[in-house]
């Protein structure tokens, strides 16, 4: 049992699937909220920047809802597979009706991120937004999203990070701490799910600390990151080898 000072690197899987369950019917629009509305055009980088191209198939854990499943789904066409998984079952309820109102057939599923059931090499990609910082294990969650990718495919990971500019950074870590919870609560009635998405955001390893996370697995040739609105969040993309 780590000691409370220690910042925690991974979180109780219940406590998490109840949360996501309180707020999975506000999610969508929170999250947009909390993302100042950019969380879509950063799905979009994700799927750009892992050079998904028509015909390949991908896997989307902690697909949420399903919106970057539903993005790498455009990408890779009809010839292409996507699977979008995730261990709480009522955000993928809302998923699979998403998909089908804009006509793509995207494949959801549960699952857990840290003990895919997946072949070894399956996939050309795999992906993860907002979601690393919400396993119990985020090592072997990177580990496994490696093992289901082929060689010289790519892992993306998106997830929120520390702000490093002077001037921005306060006026986001001050957005996510008011604005956040208040958003959440409004939205979901469920004020301390939100509360909880903040703090675990805030104590999260990003940037340089988070590549060394993916360094851990010596499961990718190389990782690189990019930093979204002064590291409001980041992107980042391992190599697997």
């Amino acid at each position: 049992h780590m000691s409370n000072s220690a910042p925690q690197v991974g979180q109780e899987p219940t406590k998490i699937q109840n949360l996501f369950s309180n707020i999975s019917g506000s999610y969508d629009l929170a999250n947009d909220l909390m993302t100042f509305g950019l969380a879509r055009s950063w799905r979009k980088k994700v799927v750009r920047l892992s050079e998904a191209t028509t015909g390949q198939s991908v896997l989307d854990c902690a697909t949420g809802t399903g919106d970057l499943a539903i993005e790498f789904k455009r990408s890779v066409g009809t010839s292409g597979y996507v699977i979008g998984s995730d261990f709480c079952k009522s955000m993928l309820d809302h998923a699979p009706q998403k998909a089908k109102t804009l006509g793509l057939d995207v494949h959801f599923e549960l699952g857990d991120a840290t003990a895919l059931t997946y072949d070894d090499d399956q996939f050309d990609v795999c992906s993860i937004a907002y979601g690393i910082r919400n396993v119990s294990d985020p090592v072997k969650a990177l580990s496994e999203m490696a093992r289901v990718t082929k060689p010289c495919g790519r892992v993306m990971i998106l997830e929120t990070g520390k702000p490093q500019n002077p001037i921005m950074g306060p006026m986001i870590a001050l957005h996510f701490k008011l604005f956040v919870p208040i958003v959440g609560w409004l939205t979901s009635g469920d004020h301390s799910a939100y509360n909880y998405l903040n703090q675990s955001s805030t104590q999260f390893p990003s940037g340089v600390d988070f590549l060394k996370l993916m360094e851990q697995t010596s499961a990718f040739s190389s990782t690189s990151s990019q930093s979204l609105m002064g590291g409001a969040s980041y992107i980042y993309t391992g190599i697997v080898r």
